[in-house]
């Protein structure tokens, strides 16, 4: 019996999508990537893209942990010199509350071309719409 190899051709990618209401956000974070990779399929294939389209709701919701709230810090850079910017969790709600989900997501995905493939497939959105009704996601409680 020879090994199966997944074909990135015949693949089934179903979409599914997950409220984020009270979740914590790292046991979030590591089911959505485990889910985006495809690590949850008979059929997975490390070289492979066999992940499912998810969609996250109320991605402003999350929630952190001990004192995260106040002491979790992001970093990012502008590109200028001296322009290393910082935001608390709180902040980074405020502003802008889909890069929370996204960033810890995307530190647990594969670093290269197939990884940011992978990445693609996650739709984070703030609130409680989003707009892929039409691929008639199911209902994933995690």
């Amino acid at each position: 019996m020879k090994t199966f190899v997944a074909k990135p051709e015949t693949v089934k990618r179903d979409w599914y999508v997950v409220d984020a209401t009270g979740k914590t956000l790292g046991r979030l974070a590591t089911e959505l990537a485990r889910r985006l990779r495809g690590k949850h399929k008979a059929e997975y294939t490390p070289h492979v893209d066999t992940g499912d389209y998810i969609i996250v709701i109320n991605a402003d919701k999350v929630a952190v942990t001990g004192k995260k709230e106040s002491d979790k810090v992001y970093y990012w850079h502008t590109g200028y010199v001296g322009g290393i910017k910082d935001a608390t969790f709180k902040e980074m709600i405020a502003r802008r509350p889909e890069a929370v989900i996204e960033i810890a997501v995307k530190g647990m995905l594969p670093k290269g071309p197939l990884g940011r493939a992978m990445f693609r497939k996650l739709k984070v959105y703030a609130g409680s719409e989003h707009n892929h009704s039409a691929q008639q996601p199911q209902v994933l409680d995690i």
